[in-house]
């Protein structure tokens, strides 16, 4: 088994909600995460951002059911940090 330490996801989001709470419930969804967003592109109705997360123990689907509750997109996952998992833990 595995561990997910890091994620780097293109997100395409509506306007609202905004940044800090499309940041706060990413977070929310994964225990013990750090969550940066960051904001590449922005036109009439959407905005293109960078969803840089990290932590002990990410739970991808989790990132994702909230990204998609919050009316984004994921576009891709852009990188990935993946540590193996002992048997012992």
């Amino acid at each position: 088994m595995s561990i997910v330490r890091r994620l780097v996801l293109d997100v395409l989001k509506p306007h609202q909600p905004n940044v800090l709470e499309f940041a706060r419930t990413i977070a929310s969804a994964s225990n013990k995460c750090q969550v940066r967003v960051t904001v590449l592109e922005v036109d009439e109705n959407t905005e293109t951002i960078q969803v840089v997360v990290e932590g002990d123990r990410i739970d991808f689907e989790a990132i994702q059911s909230s990204i998609s509750e919050l009316g984004g997109s994921l576009h891709s996952i852009d990188e990935v940090e993946v540590q193996g998992e002992s048997q012992d833990s």
